[in-house]
C-alpha cells in the first residue's frame, strides 16, 4: 500500500539549480551571479517536462520563447529571472487566453493588459499558461471530457480551482510562484488543496482586468500562489512599487512577524452549517497554536445570513449567463456555445429563472461590506477553514455530473471564501494540517479588514516560524 501512495505523489524537486528554493531565494542567487537566468529557466523547463504528463497542469507552453527571451531579460524587479506561469484567463502577449473552455477559440493576445504588465515588471520569465476549469466557475480543475489536472500530493484527488494548474505546478516544484486570480476562492481553494500560500488581496490592490472593472460588484482579485510567506510578501511589495492604489493603506515590504498580539475571531461553523471532522480538528489545533503564541482567540458567529448562499449563487449565475449569451462579443466570432459544460449551462439557466431578482441580490451583496467591516471593531483577524471539508477525489465535482447534484456539492464545499470577494477584503490560505488517509493538506483561512493584508502576512510569518509548512518531498 505504501508503494502505491508513493507513486501517486508527484514532484520535481531535485538537486538542480532550483533545489527547493523559493522565488526570493532563486532571485537572490541570480542577482549574486551564482546561477544564470538561462540555467534557472532550463531547470524549470526540465521539471515541467518531467511532471506535467502526470499532472496535466499546463495549457500552453512557450519554452523556446522563454529560453530566447531570458538571455535579454531586464535585470530589474523583485523576481528578476524567476520562472513563472500565467493562468489561462489572463492575456499575455503572443499567447491566446481560452479561459479553460472548449467554447473559446481565442487568437493570440496583441498586447499585455495593465495587470499582466504589472506582474511582468517583477522580472518573471514566463514559461506558459496553466489550466483552469471552464471560466473558473468550478472548485476543481476538471473537464466535461473526463480529463483533469491532478493534485501532486496524491493524483487521485482534485487540485482545487480555479487556479488549479498554477497550484499543481508550484506544489510539485516546477516553479516557485505562479499567477492566480480569485472570484469566489480561486486563489485560496487550490492553495488549500495543494498545501500552498494563497493570498487574495483587497479589491483594487492591483490593476484590474477590463472585465472585472465592468462588473456591478467587482469580485475578482489578482495574485499568486507560493510555497513561502516571504514570496507572497515580496510579490505584493513589488506589485505595489509598480502601481499603488491610494485608496488603500500601503502594505510595504514585510520581512517577518509583528510583536503585536491580535484579537482573533474563530469561525467554527460554515454558513451552510457543515464542516467535516478533520477540518474542524485542524481549525481548533490552529486556534491552540495561536493562543500559545500569545494571541487572544474567541469563538464567534459570522453575522452572515443563509440568504448569502443563494445571493452569491445568483450572482455567479449572472456571470455564466453573460459569458454564455454574449460569448461571441466577449471572446470573438469563433465562440461556440455548444461546447459549454454542464456547470456553465446550469448556472446560466439558474439565473434566467430568477433574473428579476437581480436588483435585490446585488443590493444585499453590496450591503454586506458594512456588516463585515463592523466585525473588525472587535477583531483584528478572523480564523476559519478555507473549505468545509477535505479535498475530494477526482470526479466528485466533475462537470459531467447533473447540474443540481454538482451545484449542491459546490455550495456545501465552498462556503467560507466568497464572502471576502463580495466585500473586497483580503483572505489568506495557509496549510495547517493533513488528512489521516493519503496525507493531503488541510488549510485554514486568515481574513482581515479591507486593506489590511499587512496583518495577515505578519501573522502567517509567525505561524510559519512556529509550525513550518510540510514539504511534498518529505511527506509520508
Amino acid at each position: 500500500m505504501e508503494n502505491k501512495k508513493i507513486t501517486k505523489r508527484i514532484h520535481a524537486f531535485s538537486n538542480d539549480v532550483l533545489a527547493d528554493l523559493d522565488a526570493t531565494g532563486i532571485a537572490q542567487l541570480i542577482q549574486a551571479k551564482q546561477v544564470s537566468v538561462q540555467e534557472v529557466t532550463q531547470a524549470a523547463i526540465a521539471r515541467a517536462k518531467q511532471v506535467n504528463p502526470a499532472l496535466n497542469a499546463i495549457e500552453l507552453e512557450c519554452f523556446e520563447r522563454a529560453s530566447q527571451e531570458n538571455a535579454y531579460i531586464i535585470k530589474h524587479g523583485v523576481f528578476a529571472g524567476v520562472p513563472f506561469f500565467f493562468k489561462d484567463n489572463l492575456d499575455y502577449l503572443g499567447l491566446p487566453a481560452n479561459h479553460g473552455s472548449k467554447a473559446v477559440n481565442a487568437k493570440p493576445a496583441q498586447s499585455n493588459p495593465q495587470i499582466s504588465q504589472q506582474m511582468l515588471d517583477q522580472g518573471f520569465v514566463v514559461l506558459g499558461k496553466t489550466k483552469l476549469p471552464e471560466f473558473g466557475l468550478n472548485a476543481t480543475t476538471e473537464y466535461k471530457n473526463g480529463t483533469a489536472t491532478y493534485n501532486p500530493w496524491h493524483t487521485d484527488y482534485s487540485c482545487g480551482a480555479s487556479s488549479g494548474g498554477s497550484a499543481a505546478l508550484v506544489a510539485a516544484g516546477v516553479v516557485p510562484i505562479a499567477h492566480a486570480n480569485d472570484g469566489g476562492g480561486s486563489i485560496r481553494i487550490p492553495a488549500a488543496c495543494c498545501g500552498l500560500i494563497g493570498l487574495k488581496p483587497s479589491r483594487g490592490r492591483t490593476y484590474d482586468t477590463e472585465a472585472a472593472r465592468t462588473l456591478p460588484i467587482n469580485i475578482i482579485s489578482e495574485g499568486v500562489v507560493t510555497r513561502s510567506v516571504r514570496d507572497t510578501a515580496h510579490f505584493f511589495a513589488g506589485m505595489e512599487s509598480s502601481y499603488y492604489n491610494k485608496a488603500l493603506p500601503r502594505i510595504g515590504t514585510i520581512y517577518g512577524p509583528s510583536k503585536r498580539r491580535l484579537r482573533i475571531g474563530l469561525v467554527p461553523q460554515s454558513i451552510t452549517g457543515q464542516i467535516d471532522r478533520e477540518t474542524t480538528q485542524t481549525l481548533f489545533e490552529t486556534a491552540n497554536l495561536l493562543e500559545n503564541l500569545g494571541h487572544h482567540v474567541e469563538e464567534m458567529h459570522l453575522p452572515i445570513s443563509i440568504s448569502f448562499v443563494s445571493d452569491f449563487s445568483e450572482y455567479w449565475g449572472m456571470l455564466s449567463f453573460l459569458l454564455s449569451s454574449f460569448g461571441r462579443k466577449i471572446f470573438g466570432p469563433d465562440f461556440n456555445p455548444k461546447e459549454l459544460d454542464n456547470l456553465t449551462i446550469g448556472l446560466a439557466h439558474l439565473y434566467k429563472k430568477n433574473f428579476y431578482k437581480t436588483p435585490l441580490f446585488i443590493y444585499r451583496l453590496k450591503k454586506m461590506q458594512q456588516q463585515y467591516r463592523e466585525l473588525f471593531k472587535h477583531y483584528d483577524v478572523l480564523l476559519s477553514p478555507v473549505l468545509a471539508h477535505t479535498t475530494p477525489k477526482i470526479g466528485y465535482l466533475s462537470p459531467q455530473l447533473p447540474f443540481d447534484q454538482l451545484f449542491e456539492r459546490i455550495q456545501n464545499y465552498v462556503t467560507f471564501t466568497p464572502i471576502q470577494n463580495v466585500v473586497g477584503a483580503p483572505g489568506m490560505s495557509i496549510p495547517m494540517g493533513q488528512t489521516a488517509i493519503d496525507a493531503l493538506p488541510i488549510s485554514m483561512q486568515l481574513s482581515a479588514d479591507v486593506g489590511d493584508e499587512k496583518t495577515l502576512i505578519e501573522l502567517a510569518y509567525e505561524i510559519e516560524e512556529a509550525q513550518p509548512w510540510r514539504r511534498i518531498q518529505d511527506a509520508h
